[in-house]
């Protein structure tokens, strides 16, 4: 057997206090490693963590831990928002696109990668399968890189190939690939889809997050023709489409008959669907998701959330209020991107009011709240009620076509709102 190969403890052994440690992202996290490396942390103090947001546990951010493991978080997941509070973990605000730079330079440097790799095939290449975006300018920063290889990673095509001899330690693991199964959209959801829907043009190239909205969008689109899909991630939403020939990707200027993306997140389905296809097309996020790149393609269409958005524009999507929530991840990449675009429309789609009724449009954000897109790169919101094209507009001519797709029971409190700003 390669002398590379070890147990998950045994590959910890040399893991020093005040290392900084990078961690594959999403639904690729390294969760045998993980645990190995919780393990040896007890016994180390300062040890730094630094990754994007992360499917399935994270042990490090709990309390008894403190002194042992600080995590930094490029885009803030569910699992860590709790150490996000406690002080566990703390958030760095940064562009997606950007993320690569900061390892590349040295401005983050990185001691040890962990990643969740594909078997090798006959040439003794692995693939990282269904998260590049982050992955690839770790293992060119960090000297020490400790591989999972895992038989339940798909093979994907891409940035992401890399030969074993390339690792430090190599473990054995058979971790199932953490699944994200999406809830039935509701009615609000269908209506903003097709207003969606309704402004995309055949040949488009798309951006499609994961969630109810943009499964509404693809669901919607089945009457299209000649889409393509450059993403920073997308999800099972798109194999309909892909085996109807709705998306063939043929009209791209940048990969044309591909998909591109830089993680991947979603059921087995879709992870048996990006196996060793060569459609599918694996890159660095400082590639996917970099401006020039996007704005080549045509008729760029990218579909973003929002917490909130103000009468100007100005969108929040990180925060509630000063209370971190996720991060600006890729969309104002893909905002700009798509802005760029010969024929691009970047689209902010959200419910107009929150589960408990409140207004989501409003006169002010929250204090504290983040501006992810400013509302100088605003072009058209969407809510169920309709859809607002800010560009071009003054401010109160933003305010009147926000408050318009506003909620009915909220519209005449946002014009007075905005009436009184006005005079102020």
């Amino acid at each position: 057997m390669d002398k590379k190969f070890t147990t998950a403890n045994e590959a910890f052994s040399s893991l020093k206090s005040g290392s900084n440690v990078f961690i594959q992202s999403a639904a690729a996290a390294p969760h045998t490693l993980i645990k190995a490396m919780v393990e040896k942390g007890k016994l180390l103090e300062n040890v730094n963590i630094y990754h994007m947001h992360t499917e399935g546990d994270a042990p490090y951010i709990d309390e008894k831990y403190r002194g042992h493991f600080k995590t930094y978080c490029f885009f803030i997941g569910s699992n860590v928002r709790k150490g996000i509070h406690t002080g566990m973990a703390e958030y760095i605000p940064v562009f997606l696109s950007e993320v690569p730079a900061l390892f590349r330079k040295g401005i983050i440097p990185v001691d040890v990668a962990l990643l969740n790799v594909s078997t090798p095939d006959k040439h003794g290449y692995c693939s990282l399968g269904v998260s590049v975006d982050l992955a690839v300018s770790a293992i060119e920063s960090a000297p020490c890189l400790i591989a999972q290889v895992n038989r339940n990673m798909p093979r994907t095509h891409g940035a992401g190939i890399i030969h074993m001899s390339r690792f430090t330690h190599i473990v054995e693991a058979n971790d199932p690939i953490p699944e994200a199964i999406v809830s039935t959209p509701d009615e609000r959801d269908t209506k903003i889809a097709k207003y969606v829907a309704s402004m995309i043009e055949d040949g488009s190239t798309l951006q499609v997050g994961i969630g109810k909205i943009p499964n509404a969008v693809l669901a919607e689109l089945k009457n299209h023709k000649h889409l393509g899909i450059h993403s920073e991630m997308f999800s099972d939403g798109v194999i309909d489409l892909v085996e109807k020939g709705v998306i063939t990707g043929e009209c791209k200027k940048k990969h044309p008959g591909k998909i591109v993306a830089a993680f991947l997140m979603g059921t087995r389905r879709l992870y048996e669907f990006v196996d060793d296809n060569p459609m599918i097309e694996m890159e660095d996020a400082a590639y996917v998701n970099d401006t020039h790149i996007i704005r080549q393609n045509p008729k760029v269409v990218a579909i973003n959330g929002a917490i909130a958005i103000d009468l100007s524009g100005q969108v929040c999507a990180d925060s509630i209020g000063a209370q971190m929530y996720s991060g600006v991840g890729g969309q104002m990449d893909f905002i700009r991107g798509a802005s760029l675009s010969d024929g691009g429309k970047p689209i902010i789609a959200l419910h107009s009011t929150t589960s408990k009724g409140e207004s989501r449009i409003v006169n002010m954000l929250k204090p504290g709240s983040g501006v992810v897109t400013t509302r100088a790169h605003v072009h058209y919101v969407v809510t169920e009620f309709g859809i607002a094209n800010l560009y071009g507009k003054s401010t109160p001519q933003r305010a009147k076509a926000l408050i318009q797709i506003a909620h009915p029971d909220h519209r005449e409190s946002l014009a007075k709102e905005a009436f009184e700003q006005a005079r102020s």
